[in-house]
Order: structure tokens, then C-alpha cells, then sequence
């Protein structure tokens, strides 16, 4: 299969374009590749194209080693939404990215602000809900990673006190219904982390270590 890649001249912030897709946009030197979980085709495709348009034409310097024991977290926000013993979940769309066909809590991505600020942010892009940061309350955090090769992740779970709003489908590509369900008799299938911090919170834990071979 040939795929055709297109380059390009940009000096602009990453942090002010607007994300469709993935979690972060940010500027890496070459040196960073290999600490970075990337595909091997297209490490090498990057790498080659540093080697290429180095400075002068002079070939560039072999990728420094990651030290040992540094890692980049994504940092993953999460409305756990509780209403007389029951839990607000969304049915991921079959088609999502991740966990299509899945319950799942509202959740979104750290964008370049405060963890609480996202919570609110994401609540009424998702579901039209109104929360304010005050009535928030950090109830579990759970430190994973699906595989051994990917990105480690911290999943933050707020508890609301009180919002305003009945939940909507605001963003139906990614879910497709809400609903509330008893937190003693979760749905099947939901995200294993999803549950996990569910249980957590219920058994007043607050914080649960996924994939990390143990």
C-alpha cells in the first residue's frame, strides 16, 4: 500500500488550533521520537524526513535514548454523576474510536486547562449539562495502560453536587443515548476502567492501578 505524505511550513501554537481528533497537538524534535509511542512505519517515516531537511544538509544526530522511567501521562476527565443510588452512563456509538458500542461515563481530554474547568467544558459540549467548578469534588483516579507499549493514563473522576440541565445527545457520533443505571447492576458491556472506579468509589477507594502487570 502507498501512502502519499504532504509537508509543510508552520510557526503557529499548537495549544489554539481546534482538536477534531486525538488528545494533543504539540511541536516534537526528532531527539523525542524514542520516547514517543509511535508506529514503527511511521517513526522511520519522520525520521527519515528529519535526516533529509536537517539544517545545511547536514545529516542529523542519531535520537538521543529516553531516559529511563520518563513518560508522558494523557490525562483523561470523568463526570461520575450520581442521582438516588444511580449513575449517569452514555452508550458509546458503534462506530467511536475507542469503546464503540460500550457504556461509559462522560469523560473528555485535558485541553491546556484546569482539570475541574474541562469537567464543565465537556459536560455541556456532551450532554447540555451546567456545573459549576465549585459544586466538583475529585472521587477517584485511576492509573492505566492498555497495553505495555502505550501511553500510561490517568483518568480523573469528579463527583457534581448539584447541576442544572437533563442530559442530552449533543454529540450523537459519539453517543447514541444516556441513561441511568443502578450502581450495584451496571450494564455489560462498559469500560473496564469505567467499572473499576465505579466499584472504587462505592467501596471508598480512592485510587485503582490497571496494566501495570500486577
Amino acid at each position: 500500500m502507498l501512502v502519499k505524505v504532504f509537508t509543510g511550513c508552520w510557526n503557529g501554537d499548537p495549544a489554539r488550533l481546534p482538536l477534531t481528533e486525538g488528545v494533543m497537538l504539540a511541536w516534537v524534535p526528532p531527539e523525542k521520537f524514542p520516547s514517543m509511542t509511535i508506529l514503527p512505519s511511521t517513526r522511520a517515516l519522520l525520521e527519515q524526513h528529519a535526516a533529509e531537511h536537517s539544517p545545511a544538509g547536514i545529516a542529523a544526530t542519531p535520537p538521543a535514548k529516553a531516559s529511563s522511567g520518563t513518560a508522558l501521562n494523557v490525562v483523561g476527565v470523568h463526570l461520575c454523576l450520581e442521582r438516588d443510588g444511580q449513575v449517569l452512563l452514555g452508550l458509546r456509538h458503534p462506530d467511536s474510536a475507542y469503546a464503540g458500542g460500550s457504556w461509559h461515563v462522560l469523560a473528555g481530554h485535558w485541553e491546556a486547562e484546569s482539570a475541574t474547568d474541562c469537567l464543565v467544558r465537556e459536560a455541556y459540549e456532551e450532554a447540555g449539562l451546567v456545573i459549576d467548578t465549585a459544586d466538583v469534588d475529585l472521587v477517584h483516579i485511576v492509573h492505566m495502560r492498555d497495553q505495555p507499549t502505550d501511553r500510561p493514563r490517568i483518568q480523573l473522576f469528579f463527583r457534581a453536587s448539584r447541576w442544572a440541565g437533563t442530559p442530552e445527545l449533543r454529540e450523537p457520533d459519539k453517543c447514541v443515548r444516556w441513561e441511568w443505571w443502578n450502581v450495584k447492576d451496571l450494564p455489560d458491556p462498559i469500560v473496564p476502567y469505567t467499572r473499576a472506579a465505579i466499584e472504587g468509589i462505592r467501596a471508598g477507594r480512592i485510587y485503582t492501578e490497571l496494566g501495570w502487570g500486577r
